[in-house]
């Protein structure tokens, strides 16, 4: 085992995925979480990780700010951290390309569906609407495109004759708690390798 990694996660809503990156965590004892960042203060995220002494820390955008101005500030709220990763859990911000530069292949996102199939808003909708047998979900690095960084692990889930948008998210929601905190213990024992768009697992 390589010696355990700090993660800071980014997330705006219920926070279901950082939920399970911290119950997965003593199983795996790969990783820590330094601490949760919010673009909204609301957001139930921030409840769970305080109810498991995470640090939080909400860094809220101004009216009219610049995209790169909000990407300094959120940069210096996590440099605070020093983290090794920073994981995407349901952060609903766009990065600016002085963030994703800042900390490149450093940071990684959980994705609704089997991309590069479906990237963006509502991707369990557009799996739908364009009648495909199987949807899932994905891990992966983030570039400056939209959902286009090289992938580190997918799961595979049929959609079904009468599914919904809800029930499909529902299921595929069951395999992104179980993909994203294995994805971060495989980058924590330094197994996952970049080449290219490809990506190499191994020992």
């Amino acid at each position: 085992m390589s010696k355990k990694i700090s993660i800071v996660v980014l997330a705006s809503g219920r926070g279901s995925n950082l939920q399970a990156l911290i119950q997965a965590q003593p199983g795996y004892g790969s990783y820590e979480i330094k601490a949760v960042v919010s673009d909204i203060k609301e957001a139930p995220a921030l409840n769970l990780a305080l109810q498991a002494n995470i640090q939080t820390q909400v860094v809220l955008p101004i009216k009219g700010e610049k995209r790169a101005d909000y990407a300094q500030k959120l940069i210096d709220a996590i440099e605070i951290h020093k983290p090794d990763f920073i994981v995407l859990a349901g952060f609903m911000r766009l990065l600016a390309p002085s963030f994703i530069a800042h900390f490149s292949e450093r940071i990684i996102n959980i994705h609704p569906s089997l991309l590069p199939a479906f990237t963006g808003l509502h991707a369990q909708k557009q799996a739908l609407d364009y009648g495909v047998r199987f949807s899932g979900c994905t891990v992966h690095f983030v570039d400056e495109g939209c959902d286009t960084g090289p992938i580190i692990l997918q799961s595979v889930v049929p959609v079904l004759e009468n599914d919904t948008e809800d029930t499909l998210s529902t299921r595929i929601l069951v395999e992104e708690h179980k993909l994203l905190p294995k994805a971060v213990d495989l980058l924590a024992q330094n197994k996952v390798k970049i080449s290219g768009r490809k990506i190499n697992i191994g020992g």
